[in-house]
């Protein structure tokens, strides 16, 4: 697949099944994510992979927060099989350092960038993904299970595998010309 196609065509998979990528595929991923834009050479995100009994143990986690915050059962359940739903999730932080030269919100935007050069190099290797958000990337627990201090911020979930559905190859080009103008 060429880059551009790669690029113009993108689009998330949401149902995703094993296997989930590996050895050199998943080097090249986290890889791809450690070229995003990097103002002040911070490298400011870390990755996280969630995966076999972590998805588990992320399970558990997700359920004691929505027991926390005294969710409905439904909601409760629905938090704990959230893992479930791809082999594989990374979870990215961004690792956000103290600069005067280089901002907290210019930082938070390079690990943005990670996630998204991550799931087109999982795309290009024949898996594909979906970047997920949503309240645990705030909550307190959450942040505290993956390691984050009071500047840094989950930027979200990155769901892999292999995709379920065959998607179209191709979609339909956006009309740029509402979300573009000339200076």
């Amino acid at each position: 697949m060429d880059a551009l196609d790669l690029l113009v065509n993108r689009r998330s998979a949401s149902r995703l099944t094993e296997p989930a990528p590996a050895g050199d595929v998943l080097q090249n991923i986290l890889h791809a994510g450690m070229r995003a834009p990097d103002h002040g050479t911070l490298q400011p995100w870390r990755f996280v992979i969630v995966e076999n009994e972590g998805r588990d143990r992320f399970g558990a986690l997700l359920e004691q927060a929505a027991r926390d915050g005294n969710l409905d059962e439904k909601a409760i359940a629905k938090a704990a099989a959230a893992p479930f739903r791809a082999p594989m999730i990374i979870t990215v932080v961004a690792h956000c350092a103290e600069s005067e030269k280089v901002p907290r919100w210019e930082q938070l935007l390079s690990a943005g960038c990670a996630v998204m050069a991550m799931q087109m190099a999982a795309v290009a290797q024949g898996f594909n993904g979906i970047w997920r958000s949503g309240p645990w990337t705030d909550n307190s627990r959450v942040r505290e299970a993956f390691g984050c201090r009071e500047q840094d911020a989950i930027v979200g979930f990155l769901y892999l595998g292999t995709p379920q559905l065959k998607a179209s190859t191709t979609v339909v080009a956006p009309d740029t010309a509402q979300f573009v103008s000339y200076f």
